[in-house]
């Protein structure tokens, strides 16, 4: 299948090209972005231009930041393409909301991916947890900004998430592991003078679980999930992909990322089965924390 990819930057060179070049599935045809480009790959600086030019592509894969993305997306879907979304599925619930109409209206797949729930150790983590009864977690999601988003200040910005861009990824996995659903009870977001977005935050969730997520952790970088249960003891680490059980490894890999041919394995399978996939759990968690938030303003921050 023929597919296009939208948005040529970091993470779309570092994930998404080596994902599609890879993939049975996927003959990646043409990409447009203002500056970027594929080696090879027929390349257009607007989205209506490629629609245009390749009735070919069936399938376009939007690396855009979240705010300037629906536009895209509208454009996608009326023109009757199946759309696949970087995570998070777009700036705001509504608009996502008004995608998913709109796919279902053209009758087409849309699916918001979330690539942590790819990570290794995931679905056996699931798995061990199904039927369990949760007595307290904790979250510990601390990466450096300066080393995933060098110069980036779109991710600070209003609707750049700031640190819930990293952060969601720990929620995408913490709402698909979980028997029941959680939800946000309270949230401190710490925001730089010279900044709209949070670049740290503290999260206090249903089922007595804490998140401590921060952009700001230098050298080694922390992604844990560790949960008490009835049971025993599981911690999810290096983002999902090691999984442990009362201490000991029972499945995954020290390895993080990896997960994007994943994300195109399943993309394909539900446009062979015409479905779609848009669970939004993740981004209300977020959406919430800001609407709970307790705001404090710390140091300014700049690249």
């Amino acid at each position: 299948m023929r597919i296009a990819l939208v948005g040529i930057g970091k993470i779309a060179l570092d994930q998404h090209v080596p994902a599609l070049a890879d993939s049975p599935d996927w003959d990646l045809a043409a990409t447009v972005s203002r500056n970027g480009s594929v080696p090879g790959v027929d390349a257009f600086t607007d989205i209506a231009a490629m629609l245009k030019a390749h009735p070919d592509v069936g399938t376009v894969s939007l690396c855009l930041p979240p705010v300037p993305r629906f536009d895209a997306a509208v454009q996608v879907l009326r023109a009757g393409r199946h759309l696949m979304l970087e995570k998070p599925p777009g700036a705001t619930l509504s608009e996502v909301h008004v995608l998913a109409d709109l796919a279902r209206a053209q009758g087409v797949t849309i699916f918001a991916s979330w690539h942590s729930r790819m990570a290794h150790g995931v679905a056996a983590a699931k798995a061990w947890l199904a039927g369990k009864t949760i007595h307290e977690g904790r979250i510990i999601w601390r990466e450096d900004i300066r080393k995933w988003h060098p110069g980036q200040d779109w991710i600070l910005a209003a609707g750049g998430m700031g640190v819930f861009d990293p952060g969601i990824n720990a929620l995408s996995i913490l709402t698909e592991i979980l028997p029941a659903p959680v939800h946000l009870r309270t949230a401190e977001l710490d925001v730089p003078t010279n900044r709209q977005a949070p670049i740290a935050a503290r999260l206090n969730l249903s089922q007595d679980i804490t998140a401590d997520l921060d952009f700001r952790q230098e050298g080694p970088q922390t992604w844990d999930i560790e949960l008490r249960t009835d049971a025993g003891h599981l911690a999810l680490r290096m983002g999902g992909n090691l999984l442990e059980v009362d201490g000991t490894r029972v499945d995954g890999q020290d390895s993080i990322m990896g997960e994007y041919p994943a994300l195109y394995a399943r993309m394909a399978g539900l446009v062979r089965d015409g479905a779609s996939d848009l669970d939004l759990a993740p981004m209300v968690l977020v959406a919430d924390a800001f609407t709970l938030g307790q705001r404090t303003t710390v140091d300014p921050f700049d690249f």
